[in-house]
């Protein structure tokens, strides 16, 4: 252990142009609760595999828990969070409601993971 240590410097920062550079680009508390709150919604292994399956093709609720082998009713929970995060939209087609993907960035989120994991 260093006995040079000064006790102040515990209490204080080491580099303080650092630690004003960094608080200054860090983003909003709100903005990062949210970013927080996404990587919630993928936490679920669930949820990642119905989000795969609509990487392929839009699907309903019926085919989707086919291809997971699951049931409707869990396929359909998992789709209102998917929803409620903004991931999936659907449409109606008569009686019947088709899934996709909200948009691209959640095709490029899983890119970058699968590139990350795979390093």
């Amino acid at each position: 252990m260093n006995d040079n240590i000064n006790m102040s410097d515990s209490i204080g920062s080491i580099h303080p142009e650092i630690v004003k550079n960094v608080s200054e680009k860090l983003p909003d508390v709100e903005l990062l609760y949210d970013v927080a709150e996404l990587f919630k919604v993928f936490g679920d292994s669930t949820r990642v595999r119905i989000l795969c399956a609509l990487f392929e093709s839009e699907m309903c609720v019926c085919d989707i828990a086919e291809v997971l082998d699951m049931t409707q009713s869990a396929i359909s929970h998992q789709l209102r969070v998917l929803k409620q995060a903004r991931l999936v939209k659907y449409r109606r087609d008569g009686k019947t409601v088709y899934y996709s993907l909200a948009d691209d960035h959640i095709q490029t989120i899983f890119d970058q993971a699968f590139e990350h994991i795979m390093e």
